[in-house]
């Protein structure tokens, strides 16, 4: 037997298969079914609902009041309410009080902004370098002060800068030169305006402060390092850097205050034992006297529509800000 009988043939490896092809798995096509695109206005349908019934509704016979001759006769039913077109705006628009009232309400709007902002500005970047448990303390009185109700707010200011009991005068008059006991803060609009500002100032702070604390702990601490590397102070590092970052916040912010600010009803309200005076008159006050004092509700609704319009302009700047700043970025 040779060698090559006894020799044992080499087993060769079966070949290797080849993987099956995954399964292929069609897309499926967008707005396939009438479901599917009707779900999402179902589950938005309560909530259209709530806002047609709580604002478009009030909004609507806002509108329908403001072209009609509605008085207590009306109101009661003893005559019918005429359409009356722009009667009750050229009446509105060619009153001069109506204006005094008007730039009141600009310059009481524009300096509750401005002091809102600032304070609450120099307050959140205070928080930023404080300790942690004083931040807490400031947090914890910043939303009880938030969370008081307005009229609890302005019980306690009518009570701090009453003429004969009031705290404030008693404190300042412990000054050297200053008496102002029995000084009354009301006597004068500008005083009175100058108060209720301090009160809306005071329960406004806290939202922009919270936000714009939220807001410094996004600023990129790199970037103020870097800044402070080229020689910027802390001016500087605010101005190039932190503003810049913050920008869409405080815009954001002072849209709302000058929209809340604007529509102050209850500070002035209350303050005046439900009787403002001329000197005191904001348009919301105006309109409210037009309507449920002078018993012309059509006026009244006038002026309020006026107003929605004022506020309408204030949100189509926001608007445009907030697409400039979109277009930046």
């Amino acid at each position: 037997m040779s060698a090559a009988d006894t020799t044992t043939p080499a087993k060769v490896p079966p070949p290797r298969q080849a993987p099956p092809p995954p399964p292929v798995v069609k897309a499926p096509r967008r707005g396939g079914t009438s479901g599917g695109a009707a779900t999402p206005w179902l589950l938005l349908a309560p909530c259209l609902l709530i806002l047609a019934v709580v604002l478009g509704y009030p909004l609507v016979r806002l509108v329908t009041l403001s072209f009609q001759k509605f008085g207590q006769s009306q109101l009661w039913g003893f005559q019918p309410a005429d359409w009356v077109g722009f009667h009750n705006f050229s009446g509105v628009l060619g009153d001069g009080e109506f204006w005094q009232v008007v730039v009141r309400t600009i310059v009481f709007a524009a300096g509750s902004v401005v002091f809102t902002m600032v304070l609450g500005m120099l307050i959140a970047l205070l928080l930023q370098r404080v300790s942690g448990w004083v931040k807490t303390l400031v947090n914890i009185a910043l939303v009880a002060s938030w969370g008081m109700p307005i009229i609890v707010a302005t019980t306690v200011f009518k009570w701090l800068f009453d003429a004969d009991y009031g705290i404030l005068n008693a404190l300042l008059s412990r000054l050297p030169g200053v008496d102002l006991i029995g000084h009354n803060w009301f006597a004068s609009g500008p005083q009175g305006l100058a108060v209720i500002m301090l009160l809306v100032v005071w329960g406004a702070v806290p939202f922009v402060v919270i936000t714009l604390s939220a807001g410094l702990t996004q600023v990129p601490a790199e970037l103020e390092e870097a800044a402070r590397l080229d020689g910027a102070g802390s001016w500087g590092v605010f101005r190039y850097v932190t503003l810049p970052i913050l920008k869409p916040i405080i815009v954001m912010l002072t849209t709302l205050s000058v929209i809340w600010d604007m529509g102050v009803f209850p500070q002035v309200f209350v303050m005046r034992n439900g009787h403002p005076e001329q000197e005191f008159q904001l348009l919301t006050t105006y309109s409210y006297d037009r309507a449920f004092v002078v018993n012309d509700y059509a006026q009244g609704s006038a002026i309020a529509l006026i107003t929605v319009v004022l506020l309408l302009g204030v949100v189509a700047v926001y608007m445009r800000q907030m697409l400039k700043i979109g277009e930046v970025e």
